[in-house]
């Protein structure tokens, strides 16, 4: 008899980190960001991420379903190191600020606080 072949399997990527966007929350705006306030941050996120330090090999931004967190002209994101933490973006917010907040302009922050002193 052949052998069954297992129901779970790992699949490697080059993924170090992902931010998870609300789905519902960027419908609702309409996008908001980029330079027209047309795109969605996801999008936005992505082509400014690609153009500024190339992150985008190790970094997943995907959209996803709600959070039960609805706040008004915003989109919430959370970022898969800091599960703990969800973040609050408004509409309209520089997507370079949104990147300063989430910590994507500082590579190894996490590695770094979570490491003892020397």
């Amino acid at each position: 008899m052949p052998e069954a072949k297992p129901d779970v399997r790992k699949i490697a990527t080059r993924w170090q980190d992902c931010l998870m966007i609300c789905r519902k929350c960027s419908k609702k705006i309409s996008g908001g960001f980029g330079p027209k306030g047309k795109t969605r941050l996801d999008k936005a996120l992505k082509a400014a991420l690609v153009e500024g330090k190339g992150r985008k090999a190790n970094l997943a931004i995907m959209q996803v379903g709600c959070f039960d967190i609805c706040p008004k002209n915003a989109v919430i994101v959370a970022r898969g190191r800091t599960p703990e933490t969800l973040y609050s973006v408004r509409s309209g917010t520089p997507v370079e600020d949104v990147a300063h907040a989430l910590g994507l302009d500082r590579p190894g922050e996490e590695e770094e606080a979570a490491s003892p002193p020397a």
